[in-house]
């Protein structure tokens, strides 16, 4: 939470706009955009949900489009599988409301915060998001990993990323503005919200149950998605890198001062072949990881002047058009 001066907002009916990033969600997105529209409306009388379906291999976007035009639902179709950060950019890009708040589509993210959120952004709050208060759920691995992923950013000193804060979250529309300006292609949305800083506050909030299906996250992809936080926002591997070699470099000086005064003074022999070998195959795999990290530096630097789009959009269908019959 970020300790900024508040004031208040006399904007009492804000134009709300709901984004819902989802990928092979058709089982779920019906009741997720009813729960929403039932509660943002009873918040303000202009309103509007995006969903983004980041190339589905079920029918989510099929099922989107069949929604009642009632519940004024654009449909935002990628072109393949972009991952999440960019589905939630997409949203964005598309969202036209005073104030966009983010929720996934699994409906985990409990609609009722909703009033609370709006709340605060009525005190001055430009960004509200929701803290997980409950992590007994998961995995000893996603529990340790998130542990040492934010200490880890924490090293780096750059930003402060609020601890176990997820993209349910509400902002206005000069956060949301600041958001888009960035173009770097390499997006680590916790990251971003951090840095765009503006009055922020964290609000407590436990998941729902999901209704349907399990996370589509594997480990592979959050460890991806840690290491593109890490390299994104710190450049504590490379400084690791740093004080690893020299290090090294100080006790291997060091024993060189040894070996030398042990031969000149001592007339012993210097030690023989499997003390080489183990010392150039030591020193040899530190410096090949240490490349490796700089290659992941310099890879991301290969992505950004490329210059490609971040994703594609394969379709955009309005609610007018989504039900005509209705």
């Amino acid at each position: 939470m970020t300790e900024n001066k508040v004031y208040l907002r006399n904007n009492t009916q804000p134009h709300l706009t709901v984004i819902v990033p989802a990928f092979n969600e058709c089982a779920t997105i019906v009741t997720t955009v009813n729960n929403i529209a039932e509660h943002v409306a009873q918040l303000s009388p202009h309103w509007d949900i995006v969903v983004i379906d980041d190339g589905s291999h079920d029918q989510t976007a099929q099922v989107v489009r069949g929604l009642s035009a009632n519940l004024q639902t654009t449909l935002v179709r990628f072109s393949r599988n972009f991952g999440k950060e960019y589905a939630i950019t997409a949203g964005l890009e598309h969202a036209t409301g005073d104030i966009v708040i983010c929720m996934d589509a699994d409906g985990q993210h409990s609609s009722e915060l909703l009033r609370e959120m709006l709340g605060k952004w009525r005190e001055g709050y430009d960004m509200v998001y929701a803290v997980r208060q409950d992590r007994e759920s998961e995995s000893h691995f996603k529990r340790w990993g998130s542990r040492i992923f934010y200490r880890a950013i924490s090293l780096g000193g750059q930003i402060h990323i609020p601890r176990d804060a997820g993209d349910f979250r509400l902002m206005d529309r000069q956060v949301v503005n600041a958001l888009l300006s960035l173009p770097e292609r390499n997006r680590f949305m916790k990251g971003i919200y951090a840095w765009v800083g503006y009055k922020s506050i964290g609000i407590p909030f436990t998941p729902l149950p999901r209704s349907h299906g399990e996370s589509t996250f594997s480990k592979l992809k959050l460890m991806q998605l840690a290491w593109t936080g890490v390299t994104s926002f710190s450049v504590m591997p490379l400084r690791l890198a740093s004080a690893v070699g020299a290090s090294l470099a100080f006790f291997a000086f060091i024993y060189g001062i040894y070996v030398v005064i042990d031969y000149l003074f001592f007339n012993e022999s210097v030690p023989g072949w499997p003390t080489i070998v183990a010392g150039m195959m030591f020193f040899a795999g530190v410096q090949l990881l240490f490349i490796g990290i700089l290659g992941e530096y310099l890879a991301r630097i290969y992505d950004e002047v490329k210059g490609r789009p971040p994703y594609i959009v394969a379709e955009v269908a309005k609610p007018e058009i989504n039900n005509k019959n209705t």
